[in-house]
C-alpha cells in the first residue's frame, strides 16, 4: 500500500548533519509516509548511516547512485516517490516535528492542491552569532522547533491565483499576504502537479526556474506563517560556497529558461505578475548589482555577457518602464552597460 506522503532527501557530504535531518523525519507525528533519500555519489559515510536507518525503519527508501548534483539527485527521488503527495527536505537542514500533521490538516481544511509553510528565519542569525562565539550548533533547537501546535488552530492563507501572491522579495510592494520565495524545501505538493516539471541538471539556484514552472499550473494554494522548516547556515552550501561568478551565471542561465517557458505558455497574468515579481528581483537583487564585480576577461563573464545580450534581443527588458517594480528602469540600464546595448 502506498504512503500517503513521500519526502526526497537528497544526499551528498552531509555525514554531519544526516542523523539530525532523518530523526526529524522520525519524529513526524504523521506516521504514513516514506523518505526517499538519493545518495549521490557522496564519498562520505552517509551511505552507511541511510543504510543504518533503513535497516531499522523500511519507510525510508535509499536510492544509491552516482555523483549528478542536487538537481539531478532530487529528480532521481521524484521517480521513486509512491505518496498522493510530495515533501522536499534537504539532508543538512531539518524539520518541526508537526511539519506533515499541520500540512495535511491545512490540505483538508483548504482543499488546496499545494501546502506552503516558511523556515525560522531567526535560527540562521542564531546560528551565525554561535559560529562567531565558537559555540556548539549541530544539536542546538530553537524553540519554535519546540513548539507544540493545535493544528486545526494553525491559520493560513488561501488563493486561486497564486502567481498574483507569489513573489522573491522579502518584502513585495501591493501584495497585502505574501508568498514568499523560491524554496523548493517548504511545500505539500500533490504528485500530480509535479508531472512534466524537473529540476535543471547541473543549475545552482533551482529553486528559481522549478518553482516559476510550477506556478504556470496555477495549482489551489493554501499557505501558512508556521515555522516548520529549519535552514541551517552551513559554509560549505551551494549558496555558501560558490564563486560569485558561477552564482551569477547560474541566475542567468536560471533566468534563460524561464523567461523563454513564459514567453511560450504565460498568459498575460502570469507574465505581468512573474515579470514584476521574480523577473525583475532576481535582476535586480541577483544579477545586475553584481555585474561590475565580474572579471572582464574571465569565460564565465563573456557567458553572462552573451547570455544577457540575446535575451534583451527576445524583449527582456521590454517592460522596465511600466512594470510595478520601481527599480528596473536603473537595473535594466545596469544590464545595457554591461552588455553594452
Amino acid at each position: 500500500m502506498s504512503p500517503v506522503v513521500s519526502f526526497v532527501i537528497p544526499v551528498y557530504k552531509v555525514e554531519r548533519y544526516l542523523r539530525r535531518c532523518l530523526d526529524t523525519v522520525l519524529a513526524q507525528t504523521f506516521t504514513d509516509w516514506e523518505a526517499v533519500c538519493v545518495n549521490d555519489g557522496s564519498p562520505d559515510s552517509c551511505l552507511d548511516i541511510l543504510r543504518e536507518y533503513a535497516g531499522k525503519d523500511s519507510r525510508f527508501v535509499i536510492i544509491d547512485k552516482e555523483n549528478g548534483g542536487l538537481s539531478d539527485a532530487r529528480n532521481a527521488g521524484l521517480e521513486h516517490c509512491r505518496g498522493e503527495w510530495v515533501v522536499f527536505v534537504d539532508s543538512d537542514d531539518f524539520i518541526h516535528p508537526q511539519t506533515l500533521e499541520i500540512a495535511l490538516d491545512i490540505q483538508k481544511r483548504s482543499g488546496a492542491e499545494l501546502v506552503s509553510w516558511y523556515k525560522d528565519s531567526l535560527y540562521r542569525t542564531k546560528l551565525i552569532l554561535r559560529h562567531f562565539f565558537h559555540l556548539e550548533d549541530l544539536n542546538y533547537r530553537p524553540s519554535s522547533f519546540k513548539k507544540i501546535y493545535d493544528p486545526s488552530k494553525v491559520q493560513y492563507h488561501f488563493t486561486k491565483d497564486v502567481i498574483s501572491v507569489a513573489s522573491e522579495y522579502s518584502h513585495p510592494h501591493g501584495i497585502a499576504n505574501p508568498l514568499k520565495h523560491n524554496y523548493v524545501w517548504r511545500h505539500l505538493i500533490h504528485r500530480q502537479l509535479l508531472e512534466g516539471i524537473s529540476f535543471v541538471k547541473g543549475l545552482a539556484f533551482e529553486d528559481f526556474p522549478w518553482w516559476s514552472e510550477l506556478l504556470l499550473k496555477n495549482p489551489t494554494t493554501a499557505y501558512t506563517d508556521a515555522k516548520l522548516y529549519f535552514y541551517y547556515f552551513n559554509l560549505h552550501s551551494i549558496d555558501n560556497g560558490s564563486s560569485r561568478a558561477k552564482k551569477v551565471y547560474s541566475w542567468i542561465c536560471g533566468l534563460e529558461r524561464t523567461y523563454q517557458l513564459y514567453r511560450a505558455k504565460a498568459d498575460s497574468h502570469q507574465m505581468e505578475c512573474w515579470s514584476a515579481q521574480f523577473k525583475w528581483p532576481v535582476l535586480n537583487s541577483q544579477i545586475a548589482r553584481h555585474l561590475i564585480k565580474l572579471r572582464p576577461d574571465s569565460e564565465k563573464t563573456a557567458l553572462c555577457r552573451e547570455i544577457l545580450s540575446s535575451l534583451i534581443s527576445e524583449g527582456l527588458l521590454d517592460d522596465a518602464a511600466t512594470t510595478r517594480e520601481p527599480s528596473a528602469l536603473k537595473t535594466a540600464k545596469m544590464i545595457r552597460a554591461f552588455v553594452g546595448k
